[in-house]
């Protein structure tokens, strides 16, 4: 189980980015109700969980394990979390780009 998860943090996070649970949830595979378990603290998060969460706030997937609780799984090492990287990268990346053209 995850120790101290912020669901106060994850809200705010997800406010002001205009974003909704719902969309937290789909971004990460999982259904509306385990992520209401997770809010409440009783289901722990995967490292793919870590990874997508701070892929869809914009954040470094370290943050979303502190705020979600420190047993959560931080991805890292191997050829899958280079891979995780290199995606979020891009997509900030394309996200800055988007926001220079506008």
């Amino acid at each position: 189980m995850a120790l101290f998860f912020d669901a106060a943090w994850f809200d705010a996070q997800l406010a002001e980015r205009g974003l909704s649970r719902r969309v937290m949830a789909v971004a990460a595979g999982m259904s509306e109700a385990d992520l209401t378990l997770v809010f409440k603290d009783q289901r722990e998060l995967s490292a793919g969980e870590v990874a997508a969460f701070a892929e869809l706030l914009g954040l470094a997937a370290a943050e979303i394990a502190r705020q979600a609780g420190v047993s959560t799984p931080v991805p890292g090492g191997g050829p899958e979390a280079r891979i995780t990287a290199l995606e979020r990268r891009v997509a900030a990346l394309e996200a800055e780009l988007a926001r220079l053209r506008r």
